[in-house]
């Protein structure tokens, strides 16, 4: 396996020039953060990403965690790369420092992020939990919970974890068993066991603090009598020391497919005298609560999409630069390395433009949170808001599904050796897999999209991102020849996800069925034009800085044009004729009888 270097240049592009730092920096409480500390900040942390994470990837890979007593053991070196991770402040980028973390913008939060993921996507998860679990309590908790368990969790000398799935509760979170009792003192006991759990134990830390899912002690049945509760594995006293263990406890730890050193524990809860557990908020609005979770988490598996696609992406050039294989079609008098035949050029131009677009939908959002999180004006922070409601389920499902296939493709650029497990594209492909499918199926969020972030406000929200679009093709207009194709492919994308948000929105309230049929059609039909749009962004930050005088840079601004235009031509180009298929309404989709299947 390939070496991992993070593309911080290009991080640096998007967050500046592209996503602009500018007018995140602007925003209240974060005024210090300029481009000087955001080099300082990207270069250091890609040093722990590529030199301490990376090389525990292929480690843990073969390792994986295991159960033994009772308690979860990490592969070689897991323990002591989490405890540099911590030990660098880097788990509480984001989050205030009255907590103890840098309170430095989502935006560079996410870029950081980017790199964990990248350079061990099964180590990158634990994290990734935990700051979903911050974010909850932040929003949710009371005084008394965030002053006793929000500093160790931004710090990292505890963990959190999301515990929402059952054996016969999948995504129907409204079957879940787990009940909770309430108490003479006031905490709850709760009897019940969850599947899935990602890091539901592990040696890293001292604690894990649980976010679990349960039935109210007078809970109605469905989704309206959950509760949030917090279990910790080791109760912990009033003063922030830890007491006794909780009955709460791993039972097993899946085998699974990729992310092996990810431990995805079965978990049971009051095996014996209840495990011990404090309500979050107030009863029966858990899944309130844990949508805040949830949503935190889908943007973030979006990112690991974009970040196992980069992974992969840099192995296939290396590969192809290195693989010595047949003549070029033109001009060699013996056999080049493989990066010089076309079709192979092909796929790694089109694994670099999906990247690239990625990259600006992803890090776009990041600071549409800042934006809603910060802004002084209310009428901003709610525009903010509703962009990033509509555009968090297209993060999650386009990111991870374009993972995947660039992840496949990886695999295709090795050849024969992608096949094999020693090169280390196989892993890649083997860990992205699960990208689209946990923390909602990409199916699922093709529905919310559709139904309540499209058809609900009656494509409100999907006509103030194509107001934004149309400011960019407006941008666009003019003579320079570079620009002119991408113009023309994103206005035509424009136009069929403007009709195709016009039909759902007619379609969805008199036959749901039918607008949810091709739902996962128009979800990548959104996917390909904001992609195509931020890579129009992209192109018009390169040209306005080649016009300006490149100052060395002109090489590395002129590849952006070449990636836009690129993503144009073959990716954004297969916008339009998704159209048709959506506008059909998923005529055949439930026509056959289940036994004629």
């Amino acid at each position: 396996m390939s070496a991992y270097a993070a593309p911080v240049r290009d991080m640096r592009f998007v967050i500046e020039d592209v996503v602009g730092l500018g007018r995140v920096a602007a925003l209240p409480g974060l005024e210090g953060t300029d481009g000087d500390l955001l080099e300082q900040i990207l270069a250091e942390a890609g040093k722990l990403a590529g030199g301490v994470l990376a090389p525990l990837n292929e480690i843990g890979d073969r390792q994986g965690s295991r159960l033994e007593n009772g308690v979860v053991r990490t592969p070689d070196g897991f323990a002591d790369g989490y405890r540099q991770f911590i030990e660098g402040g880097w788990n509480g980028v984001a989050f205030e420092e009255e907590w103890g973390g840098m309170g430095l913008p989502w935006l560079v939060a996410t870029a950081l992020q980017e790199m964990w993921q990248a350079s061990n996507l099964a180590f990158g998860l634990c994290p990734l939990l935990t700051q979903a679990a911050i974010d909850a309590l932040r929003e949710v908790g009371s005084e008394e919970q965030k002053r006793l368990y929000l500093p160790k969790l931004v710090s990292g000398e505890w963990t959190g974890t999301m515990n929402l799935t059952e054996p016969q509760a999948g995504t129907d979170l409204a079957a879940i068993r787990t009940r909770a009792e309430k108490m003479d003192d006031g905490s709850y006991r709760l009897r019940g066991q969850k599947i899935f759990i990602t890091y539901g134990d592990h040696d890293f830390t001292d604690n894990i603090v649980h976010l679990v899912l349960a039935r109210s002690p007078d809970g109605i049945e469905g989704t309206k009598g959950l509760s949030l509760y917090i279990v910790p594995k080791f109760l912990v006293n009033p003063d922030g020391s830890l007491g006794a263990r909780n009955d709460a406890k791993p039972i097993s730890v899946e085998h699974k497919l990729g992310i092996h050193a990810s431990p995805t524990c079965v978990m049971a809860y009051g095996e014996n005298e209840g495990a011990v557990g404090y309500l979050v908020g107030e009863e029966n609005r858990g899944i309130e609560y844990m949508f805040i979770m949830m949503n935190n988490a889908r943007l973030a598996v979006g990112l690991q999409g974009l970040a196992i696609a980069e992974r992969a992406y840099q192995q296939a050039v290396d590969y192809a630069r290195n693989r010595v294989q047949s003549r070029a079609l033109q001009g060699s008098a013996g056999p080049v390395s493989i990066i010089h035949h076309p079709d192979v050029r092909r796929m790694l131009m089109t694994m670099k433009a999906q990247i690239e677009a990625m990259r600006g939908l992803i890090y776009d959002v990041a600071a549409a949170i800042d934006v809603a999180d910060r802004h002084p004006d209310a009428t901003e922070r709610r525009k903010a808001q509703a962009r990033v409601d509509l555009l968090i389920p297209v993060a999650k499902a386009w990111c991870t599904d374009a993972a995947v296939e660039i992840c496949s493709t990886g695999v295709q650029v090795h050849g024969g050796m992608g096949f094999i497990e020693e090169t280390g594209a196989a892993q890649h492909y083997r860990d992205a897999r699960i990208t689209p499918i946990y923390e909602g199926a990409n199916g699922i969020q093709a529905l919310d999209l559709v139904g309540r972030k499209v058809a609900r406000d009656g494509g409100a929200a999907m006509d103030a991102f194509l107001v934004d679009v149309d400011a960019t093709l407006a941008a666009l207009a003019g003579d320079d020849p570079a620009l002119a194709h991408l113009r023309d492919r994103l206005s035509a994308g424009r136009d069929a996800l403007a009709r195709a948000t016009d039909w759902v929105v007619a379609t969805m309230p008199k036959d749901p069925a039918a607008a949810a049929s091709p739902s996962a059609l128009f979800l990548k039909l959104f996917g390909l034009v904001a992609g195509g749009w931020l890579m129009a962004r992209s192109a018009l930050a390169a040209r306005d800085a080649l016009t300006a005088g490149a100052n060395g840079d002109a090489s590395w601004l002129e590849t952006k044009l070449v990636t836009a235009r690129h993503y144009a031509d073959h990716l954004l180009s297969q916008a339009p004729s998704l159209l048709a298929a959506i506008e059909a309404g998923g005529t055949t989709v439930m026509a056959l009888a289940e036994d004629q299947f």
